[in-house]
């Protein structure tokens, strides 16, 4: 037996006992006539101490440890006379008998430690070593028990957890697909799962009325914070349900989580805002309303205002951000510099100052008196002490630089506590978005999401304006999860694919055996998928969602601990009757 303990289980009442606890050494510490060892594993820290003169063999050979050497000790549990209160172990200590090294180690890379010396890079590059780091270890047990807790919930609301394909049928819409070449199939290729989509709604025409699965989903995209090629999804789907009934039980499965493993309990339905309101007053579908700081739209009052910028602009907009008039202009130039960074796109920003005095000082003063500015002010809202930031131009490209800027203002403010949650679901959705640059109509969330019965006489005249039976569930600012109610007639359904563009033959090819599973009855039915990465991560209070994945992917999409993606043998490619084309280089 290499332990009877652990290094986090020692309290006061096991003084006297003797024990064996094995782990890696966090630190060694010689102070002349005894040395002290700080011992590590999952579960905590234990200190051993070894008296130099009354055991000098074992001495000798604790001094030969370095940092993550793996030992076994074995001794008494004696209480501690200086006692540390930041240990949960601090009261006791070992006092080692017997000391055994189980294997040695080479200096890591970096520390050990909750704060440590390594940049990411380097920490993804020794993943198994951040991994015995406290906060990362924390995260991935939050992850574990919020898997936990998922199945709970939906085991007792009747759900069966179903496994679907991992090597499936590439499709045309949504993201790129990852494409697995078949050596049975010379010629033919699988793809991995953007989402079990399709098998969800085959298990609701078989009948199998409440289906979940905490499924890996792979998407070949463009890499960000809270996005991986492969990704975690909590895939649910119901039968004889509508919106409601849909959006009631993923809010008690939100609150369920919420309650057991952050201990936050919301005592209020989530509010529901239709994705106009959310583009109009946040500039974005997935609005973070921790605080206020709506947008206030001002094209109309600056009719004829003689201001070039304003005039020519398809969309004047702005926000008020309360107690900031005593911004410096140095911190303007900031905040104008911020807007105008190309990813944002702003031209400029504008302001004014709303003085406690009353009086405004504003960056158009050459266009706009006193009476104009307090027109403003009270469309604002705004009061003495506050600033007015007004951003002008295309109306999407502006509405997305606006929302850049509040989120901003928000986090300058301390308003975005991490602490603090604000859930929501965005709902009525447009059913179609159109494309410029393929001139045809794309399904917003999927091509199975299906249109609201009240627009439906409008699908042929005026699809644009067609809202969907879809929904997102958004928590600070973050989309958790979405789904829709889906279409569940092969008429339909076929109007749809028409819509998107697809031929016949074409739909035929990549979903008819959908289409012809609704030919047998096929209920009425509709799901969710919820990000159970972004959820680890919101509730570990992170920015990232790679602290909550084993082992993450970089920003390039390449797991650098193993060099991956790599190159094969040619004899493998040629088993796969593939070959490739000479890349050309940067």
């Amino acid at each position: 037996m290499y332990r009877s303990h652990t290094c986090g289980e020692l309290r006061m009442a096991h003084v006297n006992q003797n024990v064996t606890l094995s782990g890696w050494v966090q630190k060694v510490r010689n102070l002349g006539g005894m040395t002290f060892i700080d011992l590590r594993d999952r579960y905590g820290i234990t200190q051993l101490v070894l008296d130099v003169e009354s055991n000098k063999a074992l001495s000798d050979e604790a001094n030969k440890l370095g940092r993550e050497f793996v030992i076994q000790v074995t001794g008494n549990v004696a209480e501690r006379s200086s006692k540390n209160a930041k240990m949960p172990t601090g009261d006791v200590e070992i006092l080692i008998d017997s000391l055994k090294l189980l294997n040695a180690s080479e200096l890591p890379p970096f520390t050990i430690e909750d704060e440590t010396d390594g940049g990411d890079e380097l920490r993804m590059k020794y993943r198994y070593l951040d991994l015995r780091r406290n906060p990362v270890r924390s995260n991935l047990e939050l992850r574990h028990k919020l898997g936990f807790e998922v199945r709970n919930f939906l085991n007792n609301q009747n759900f069966i957890e179903t496994e679907t394909p991992v090597l499936i049928k590439s499709t045309p819409e949504g993201a790129r697909d990852f494409i697995v070449p078949s050596r049975m199939n010379s010629g033919e290729f699988y793809a991995l799962p953007q989402s079990p989509q399709v098998f969800k709604q085959l298990l609701m025409v078989a009948g199998f009325d409440r289906y979940f699965q905490i499924v890996k989903c792979f998407r070949d995209e463009d890499l960000r914070a809270d996005r991986q090629p492969e990704f975690t999804q909590i895939d649910c789907e119901m039968a004889f349900v509508d919106q409601q009934d849909v959006l009631s039980t993923f809010e008690g499965m939100t609150k369920h989580l919420f309650k057991v493993i952050k201990d936050v309990e919301f005592d209020f339905e989530f509010p529901q805002m239709p994705f106009s309101d959310a583009i109009k007053y946040y500039g974005s579908d997935k609005p973070d309303i921790r605080f206020d700081m709506k947008f206030v739209e001002m094209k109309e009052m600056l009719a004829d205002c003689g201001f070039k910028v304003f005039e020519d602009a398809e969309y004047v907009g702005g926000i008020c951000a309360q107690g900031c008039a005593n911004y410096t202009r140095k911190q303007l130039d900031k905040l104008t510099d911020f807007v105008r960074k190309p990813q944002i796109g702003a031209n400029g920003l504008v302001y004014v100052k709303c003085n406690e005095d009353g009086t405004f000082k504003s960056s158009v003063d050459k266009f706009f008196d006193a009476d104009a500015l307090q027109k403003w002010a009270d469309a604002f809202g705004a009061k003495p002490g506050d600033l007015i930031l007004v951003l002008a131009g295309d109306k999407s490209k502006t509405q997305n630089a606006l929302c850049e800027l509040r989120l901003e203002m928000g986090e300058r403010l301390g308003l975005r506590d991490k602490n603090m949650f604000s859930p929501l679901w965005v709902v009525d959705f447009p059913l179609l978005e159109w494309d410029e640059d393929s001139e045809r109509f794309h399904a917003m969330h999927h091509p199975f999401t299906s249109p609201k019965d009240e627009d439906l006489h409008l699908i042929d005249s005026d699809p644009g304006k067609v809202r969907a039976n879809a929904y997102d569930l958004v928590i600070n600012g973050v989309e958790i999860g979405g789904g829709s109610i889906r279409i569940h007639n092969d008429q339909l359904q076929n109007k749809m694919f028409k819509l998107l563009g697809f031929t016949q033959e074409e739909a035929e090819a990549q979903f008819g055996f959908l289409m012809n599973a609704f030919k047998y009855g096929a209920p009425p039915h509709g799901g969710v998928a919820f990000g159970f990465d972004r959820l680890a991560s919101l509730f570990a209070g992170l920015d990232t969602i790679r602290d909550v994945i084993a082992f993450p992917k970089n920003n390039s999409g390449r797991d650098v601990m193993i060099d991956s993606p790599s190159p094969v043998a040619t004899e493998q490619l040629n088993e796969l009757s593939i070959k490739l084309s000479e890349v050309k280089k940067d």
